[in-house]
């Protein structure tokens, strides 16, 4: 619904008087001609000016110009009305519109069109609205002001209420279906044209390509040119544009003779272009700077093209000794240099290279600012940003999101309200990244006050702010105002769908996410990667899995996050084999070279107990301190104590500096091979040699150390001495210990230690018990034992599980609902029977002593890595290793009764307990019964 604006009758009477009153002046004091030419020449030179002075971003300096006219003409003020809108400065863009006499049409559109650019749907349309007149331009600049905020429902509304239309009011129209994606309605729209120029070819081309229907997008152009129309720069870059999408220079190779017939090779626009094809194909990147080298003509964005692929594609010298060649150094040039260097890390190259700039604008200052705060160098960012003579809204934008990024959310928040007290309304960028502060911080109430101020700002529909909203609410856990923003969303795309499923799993109602995801009309890598973690991290794997083959059945192309989310997953379980697949697809996708993803393998294959991480380390091109710690980590897991040294003095040697999970690895790998002289060695390097203040975990690997090694007193007076409050991963390691060496009266005050702090943690209970168990303390037991049933503490039951032909199947201490439970129970009988007979003997210390020792041998033989053991037995063929993955610690009698299994069999068995690794083989473990 449009709302003409009308006049007041006596502000019509004063217009009307004002208008003859001027007009009666003009015929009594008319200038000389002469005089007015001069004047006339001199007007244009000055508002010539100030397009210069604010193209620069001189700002300052065009006011001064325009304040020094002694005469100004509806020009002048819409050049400096214009300078202010395209600077983002529209409160003062305003004032300049509120004290011009006599303007025009183009003056209200001017600011409406920057009202426009800011997202200020609602100050826009109160311009249009108020505008005594409007041609079509008008009428297009306000559909074009939906448009470009993505509120289409409103733009299709205004442009069905249009008086009259030409070309372009059908272009915006057809503009905002591509954008929002809704390429049907384009489609429809576009077959209803009555007239069609190259800026509507353009549009759908560049549609299609923008939804990644680069086919579609090509068969457009093969539809225009069957038509008879000629393209031009703009046609040849979009359809260009979808030749890159479909990732097949052959296409590119069936244009170039068309674009060489027209003439449009040797011209720079396209030139570039067609270099841009080929820096978008890594695999081209010589036939690019082939194409370059020979390129007749090449402009600042040829350059900055060329300089740009080769940083990206790791080639850093190369676009060094490119920007040497380069006769002018343009700010783009100087800015994809600049840009190149810091993505590489090499900052002060790019500092120096800023600072040899004479003058620089503000898009090099940008730069230099974006450039230090991806390497978190958030410090020199603001020492940077401190010293612009002039700032624009990307300067403000770059600043707070880079806050934002670097974990600073506070300053970013600090900003954007400094921002605001200049007088100036914040950017798109500057609020989705304010939203993204509030999020990182919890900061509900002041994520509603950003909110507000995006209301005020007459954006509040816009998809991007929607969709960071909805992010912000759902992290600060408030559903209701995220379904009340999801639900009041004019247009949602993918993102929008993606954020609310990210929303619900976050506050955990996956069902809910997997309902929204099941009824989405379209899907995107995120989606998948979103659904998938979520069932991961509920511990869904199977479910996980099942996703990710029905995602490549859709054929969408994995990423490398969903590849480290699987691994993790196949981890867990102790997957091998499904790990091994997921190993095939990054394989075929290319993506298992890359750091992630080939750190995510090692850590898969340690994890399931296979030497491929090994060869998955050796092959690695490039390694972070994530790879090294995940190497010494799995060792420590083996019980590969001196290996995990080794590699940690390997690491130490090509000049990795290790961080404190480093120094856990190292001390969980001394603790399970009994290294105590090589912890204590380890524990004190950390300061002295590197400046680490030792955490609680590294205080506890001491006293695991310490304890299991048999200084169960030395380990508590360690505790004790220690500079920081240990917590009940710490008590624990000493009631372990305690444990293994039956020491009641230690054991008795770790464990009054734990009972506060976690009541109802079964485990510490039945570790305690255990030790009376030992030591025949029968009383203590029963005690223990009323107190845990007083407190409705139960004991967590054991629980093995293993693969076999790709499917779990888990066992639970004294199952009897196994499917093969009377072939198992056969099993364990006959093996019992055997194993006895080789010099086996049963454990019974820990079984409870009010039951005959019969039935304590029974208990003994259904815990649940014997009933793994058996069934793997009974199921796989002759010879065939056997892994298991277990719950909770391995018990005594477990271990002995499998390495004698493992002698008997020939089998090889591995079994993972919530520990560590055991590598059971012809009737020894790895870990040298030291556990």
């Amino acid at each position: 619904m449009v709302f003409p604006f009308k006049w007041s009758k006596p502000m019509a009477r004063y217009l009307q008087l004002r208008r003859h009153l001027s007009a009666a002046a003009a015929a009594t004091w008319a200038p000389l001609p002469v005089r007015s030419v001069h004047r006339a020449l001199d007007k244009s030179a000055h508002s010539a000016r100030i397009r210069e002075l604010a193209r620069l971003g001189r700002l300052r300096e065009a006011r001064e110009v325009f304040d020094a006219m002694p005469h100004r003409d509806i020009i002048a003020w819409n050049s400096m009305i214009s300078a202010y809108c395209n600077s983002g400065m529209l409160e003062d863009a305003r004032i300049l519109f509120d004290a011009i006499s006599g303007g025009n049409v183009r003056t209200a559109t001017i600011l409406l069109s920057g009202y426009a650019r800011l997202g200020r749907v609602l100050d826009a349309r109160r311009v249009f609205d108020g505008m005594p007149e409007r041609n079509t331009v008008a009428w297009n600049a306000m559909v074009s002001c939906y448009v470009q905020n993505g509120d289409i429902t409103m733009a299709r509304r205004l442009f069905d209420a249009m008086p009259s239309r030409d070309v372009t009011s059908w272009n915006s129209m057809v503009t905002g279906y591509c954008h929002s994606r809704q390429m049907v309605d384009a489609w429809n729209l576009f077959k209803q044209m009555p007239q069609r120029n190259l800026v509507t070819w353009t549009v759908m081309i560049s549609g299609y390509v923008r939804i990644e229907q680069h086919g579609k997008g090509w068969d457009i152009f093969r539809m225009m040119h069957h038509e008879g129309a000629s393209p031009d720069q703009s046609n040849f870059a979009s359809v260009l544009s979808a030749v890159t999408g479909l990732q097949d220079l052959g296409v590119l190779e069936v244009l170039r003779p068309l674009v060489l017939k027209t003439g449009f090779e040797s011209d720079v626009v396209i030139g570039t272009s067609i270099l841009n094809v080929y820096t978008r194909d890594a695999s081209a990147l010589d036939i690019a700077i082939k194409f370059f080298d020979g390129m007749v003509e090449r402009n600042e964005y040829t350059w900055s093209t060329m300089i740009a692929a080769l940083s990206h594609g790791g080639r850093i010298d190369a676009a060094i000794a490119v920007y040497g060649r380069d006769p002018v150094k343009s700010i783009p040039s100087q800015t994809a240099l600049l840009t190149g260097l810091a993505r590489c890390g090499r900052i002060t190259e790019a500092r120096i290279l800023f600072e040899q700039i004479p003058d620089p604008i503000v898009v090099s200052w940008n730069a230099m600012i974006t450039g230090y705060m991806q390497n978190g160098m958030v410090d020199e960012a603001k020492e940077l940003f401190d010293r612009m003579p002039f700032r624009n809204t990307i300067s403000w934008a770059g600043m707070i999101a880079g806050y934002a990024q670097n974990g600073r959310s506070e300053e970013a928040l600090d900003l954007l309200q400094a921002l605001h007290r200049n007088g100036m309304l914040p950017s798109l960028s500057s609020l989705t990244s304010s939203f993204l502060a509030c999020s990182h911080i919890g900061a509900l109430e002041t994520g509603r006050q950003v909110h507000s101020l995006a209301v005020k700002a007459g954006c509040q529909f816009n998809s991007y702010v929607c969709n960071a909203l909805i992010s912000m609410y759902g992290k600060c856990r408030n559903m209701e105002y995220v379904r009340q923003v999801f639900n009041r969303m004019r247009v949602k795309d993918t993102v929008s769908w993606n954020s609310f499923i990210a929303a619900l799993v976050q506050n955990n109602m996956l069902e809910d996410a997997r309902h929204i995801f099941d009824n989405m009309l379209s899907r995107d890598v995120v989606s998948w990667t979103t659904i998938i973690s979520a069932y991961a991290q509920a511990e869904r794997g199977d479910e996980a899995v099942e996703f990710f083959k029905t995602m490549l059945h859709e054929h969408e192309k994995p990423n490398s996050p969903i590849l480290t989310i699987l691994l993790s997953v196949c981890g867990g379980l102790g997957s091998a084999k499904l790990g091994q697949q997921i190993h095939t697809v990054a394989i075929k996708h290319g993506m298992d070279s890359e750091l992630i993803v080939a750190n995510a393998l090692m850590s898969m294959y340690f994890k399931c107990g296979c030497a491929d991480s090994h060869k998955v380390f050796d092959s690695m091109e490039e390694r972070d301190i994530f790879t090294w710690n995940t190497f010494i980590t799995g060792c420590a897991q083996h019980g590969l104590g001196r290996e995990a040294i080794k590699m940690y003095e390997h690491m130490e040697s090509v000049g990795v500096l290790p961080n404190e999970v480093t120094f856990v690895g190292l001390l969980n790998a001394c603790s399970h091979a009994g290294l105590v002289d090589e912890g204590w060695q380890f524990f004190k390097s950390m300061s002295r040699d590197y400046g680490l203040t030792p955490l609680l975990e590294h205080y506890a690997c001491m006293v695991d150390l310490l304890g299991r090694t048999g200084d169960v007193q030395g380990a508590e007076k360690f505790i004790y001495d220690m500079p920081i409050e240990p917590d009940t991963v710490i008590w624990s390691a000493l009631l372990g210990a305690c444990k293994i060496h039956k020491n009641a009266e230690i054991g008795r005050r770790a464990a009054e230690k734990l009972f506060t702090t976690e009541p109802s943690n079964a485990g510490n209970y039945v570790m305690l018990s255990n030790i009376y168990s030992s030591l025949g303390m029968w009383v203590e037991v029963a005690e223990l034992r009323k107190i845990m049933k007083q407190r409705g503490v139960s004991k967590e039951p054991g629980c093995s599980w293993m693969q076999i032909r790709n499917k779990v199947h888990s066992f639970v201490t004294g199952d009897k609902q196994h499917e093969k439970i009377e072939e198992i129970d056969y099993t364990l009988q006959d093996l019992y029977t055997l194993l006895r007979g080789t010099g086996y003997v049963p454990d019974t210390e820990f079984v409870l002593h009010d039951i005959d020792e019969e039935q304590k041998e029974s208990s003994l033989l259904y815990h649940s890595e014997k009933l793994a053991v058996a069934y793997g037995l009974l199921v796989t063929p002759k010879g065939m290793p056997i892994q298991i993955m277990k719950n909770l610690r391995i018990c005594g009698d477990c271990h002995t009764f499998i390495k004698f299994v493992s002698h008997v069999t020939k089998r090889d068995i591995d079994i993972r307990d919530g520990n560590r690794f055991h590598h059971f083989r012809n009737g020894s473990c790895s870990c040298g019964d030291f556990w």
